[in-house]
């Protein structure tokens, strides 16, 4: 399974290091957020890993809601447990949860099928900024703080109507975002594609918070930076990879 490869099991327990969680974040998500860095001082493992072990580990079911409870530093050790019949904890060994999954309907189990599906998914996620943030946060006349963006993912939800030789790819539908004082709420809705046709739908949210007025100059500041790490990024894989 491809999210195999970003974890180890530690007296049964599964077990995160911040160099796996950081490359998973940056070569498969594409996402150069500077938290995961290995050495950020507010350091957290990306939302879309624990979503990858949990269908690596538990199977694709036809409708899945994942909500995320707290946020997960390095090497902790960590239960993957089925609460119920259609329920999945994700807590460390003092019973803090940091995920819950409720699922319902036919699973699918097919390895190839689940990696199709977990890197279509991430890829959409890897394109939330400044792809979809950046014009949605102009559209509403503010951003975050330029110093310390905050951009927490809050849940997403899977709705698969036809399995059947599934070829996962996904669409962006619609973008919105709800603007409370300082904080945002985005709700970013997908088409799940295969073989050209709508087979079901992908959805997710995203808070956003210490929203500002909007400032062109600082956001172009904030979007060389990230593709100044892209860059970066993609270097130092380029080498490691030679």
């Amino acid at each position: 399974m491809l999210s195999e490869r970003f974890y180890t099991v530690q007296d049964g327990r599964v077990v995160i290091t911040a160099p796996q969680a950081s490359h998973f974040a940056k070569e498969i998500a594409g996402d150069f957020n500077p938290i995961h860095d290995p050495d950020a001082r507010r350091f957290c493992v990306p939302g879309d890993l624990l979503f990858a072990i949990v269908v690596g580990r538990f199977g694709l079911s036809e409708n899945m809601t994942f909500r995320f409870r707290n946020l997960l530093g390095a090497e902790i050790p960590l239960e993957f447990r089925e609460t119920g019949e259609d329920t999945i904890e994700v807590c460390d060994e003092a019973g803090k949860v940091y995920l819950e999954v409720s699922r319902s309907g036919a699973i699918i189990r097919d390895k190839q099928v689940i990696d199709d599906f977990t890197r279509a998914y991430v890829a959409a996620s890897g394109k939330n900024f400044p792809h979809t943030l950046k014009p949605l946060m102009e559209s509403h006349g503010v951003m975050f703080n330029p110093d310390r963006p905050m951009v927490m993912y809050e849940s997403m939800s899977v709705a698969i109507h036809k399995q059947d030789n599934l070829q996962p790819d996904l669409e962006l539908n619609k973008a919105d975002l709800e603007v409370a004082g300082k904080r945002g709420n985005v709700t970013l809705s997908y088409h799940l594609m295969s073989g050209g046709s709508s087979v079901g739908e992908v959805s997710k949210r995203l808070m956003l918070g210490g929203l500002r007025e909007y400032c062109p100059e600082a956001m172009a500041g904030i979007v060389e930076e990230f593709y100044r790490l892209k860059s970066r990024g993609t270097r130092l894989g380029m080498e490691s990879a030679d």
